[in-house]
């Protein structure tokens, strides 16, 4: 097992509840996975770098998580298929 940590960033019209449940599935792709949600940082709505798609800001959530090496792949696939994804990035910690 290996020590993960992934920021994504949710488009800022989605509300609280949109928000929560993205959180949740998330969460819920790491666990269900074989991984262990080791802590969840939600920073609310930030303006970003630059715009994206003429958006300039979202809602980041940074959560730590230890999972096997394949784990990533598949959350970097449920990203990529979910509405309101703006920017996303997982990488493994160093020791």
């Amino acid at each position: 097992m290996r020590k993960y940590e992934t920021i994504f960033i949710l488009h800022p019209s989605l509300d609280e509840e949109a928000v929560k449940a993205a959180q949740d599935k998330f969460k819920g792709v790491i666990e269900n996975g074989g991984g262990v949600v080791d802590n969840v940082d939600f920073w609310g709505k930030r303006k970003l770098a630059y715009e994206i798609s003429k958006i300039s800001e979202g809602y980041y959530t940074l959560i730590n998580f230890t999972a096997n090496p394949e784990l990533p792949k598949e959350l970097e696939r449920v990203y990529g298929i979910t509405d309101g994804v703006v920017r996303h990035i997982i990488v493994k910690e160093e020791k």
